[in-house]
């Protein structure tokens, strides 16, 4: 969530779910010939256009304000339960929202930006007050990177903070990692794009069954991500005990930013505890380090505290935080 104005420098549970933020009735502010235009999917000159936002809102925030997943589904058409809000002024795309309607408990959730040059007219307030409207006021707004302007939107949409994402990073030079022991039986190799998609989703959703966003992945998911460029199944190590998945490690290069991630690190409930995660873990790191990479990162849920302790324990520390803010109702 990116919007109001220009801050000034730039896979949970409730957090804090009675730290409620007082609502406000306050309309946004009046901008002639702002339109705001709802649409189940974006036509190609659209999304050209709505990336282009988003560029130019990164490249000034120092972030993306819309997340991966949020991106790809920018182009490719309809997707079952997201909707793309177009805030145009003068005839010009100045904000973009985007809202997932496919949890079948929570709320839905949206992503929201203004473009920097036309933050500070009211914007940010009109695109919550139309994603507040069109989910009947039950909503979970993302804000990437924590930043004032978007707490201040926060407050003034009458949202309170949910759930906080952080980023971990640490350096991969030098590595100092033991070589990773796998438990008894359990052998690696790397993921074979077609081969391995349906046993691999399976894994994934058992793995990440409590993960409103993980566990969801489809096959049209899985294949978008394949299709993006950074995609490498040299990358992506599955691990086997007698021939049946029980756990993964999914690597991601960000090439422009130098920066290798712990894209995903899954394991089936039933192989847990027997260090299988700390050794996929072990395992992709030295895959980027052998890459010569200077820095890993990863998100993980501030609330999942033994997640947390150990990749604390073998040198991550917190980089930024993304927060989701929800309404009450």
């Amino acid at each position: 969530m990116t919007g109001g104005q220009p801050p000034a420098h730039t896979p949970a549970r409730a957090l804090h779910p009675r730290t409620l933020v007082p609502m406000t009735t306050d309309a946004p502010l009046p901008s002639p010939g702002r339109e705001i235009q709802a649409l189940d999917a974006l036509d190609p000159a659209q999304a050209d256009a709505v990336l282009e936002l988003l560029g130019e809102a990164a490249r000034f925030d120092g972030r993306q304000a819309v997340s991966e997943q949020g991106r790809l589904r920018i182009r490719g058409g309809h997707r079952d339960g997201v909707r793309h809000f177009l805030l145009t002024s003068g005839g010009t795309l100045a904000g973009y929202a985007q809202l997932e309607d496919t949890d079948p408990v929570e709320a839905p959730a949206a992503e929201l930006v203004v473009h920097p040059e036309r933050r500070g007219t009211g914007h940010g307030r009109a695109l919550g007050a139309a994603l507040l409207a069109a989910t009947g006021k039950r909503l979970r707004v993302w804000a990437h990177g924590g930043s004032s302007a978007a707490r201040h939107l926060a407050q003034v949409l009458g949202l309170s903070l949910f759930r906080e994402l952080r980023q971990l990073r640490r350096s991969l030079i030098p590595l100092d990692l033991a070589e990773p022991v796998l438990p008894e039986g359990v052998t690696v190799r790397t993921f074979e794009p077609g081969r391995d998609d349906a046993a691999w989703l399976a894994v994934n959703r058992a793995a990440f069954a409590h993960h409103p966003e993980q566990g969801s992945l489809t096959q049209q998911d899985l294949d978008d991500r394949k299709a993006e460029p950074w995609f490498d199944p040299k990358g992506f190590f599955l691990a086997e005990r007698g021939g049946e998945i029980v756990g993964f490690h999914w690597t991601k290069v960000h090439a422009q930013e130098q920066l290798g991630e712990v894209y995903v690190v899954g394991v089936l409930p039933d192989a847990q505890g027997g260090g299988l995660g700390k050794a996929l873990t072990s395992i992709g790191l030295h895959h980027l380090a052998a890459q010569a990479l200077p820095t890993a990162m990863l998100y993980v849920d501030a609330d999942n505290t033994a997640a947390v302790t150990v990749y604390e324990r073998i040198g991550f520390t917190t980089h930024e935080v993304d927060l989701m803010y929800r309404t009450e109702s």
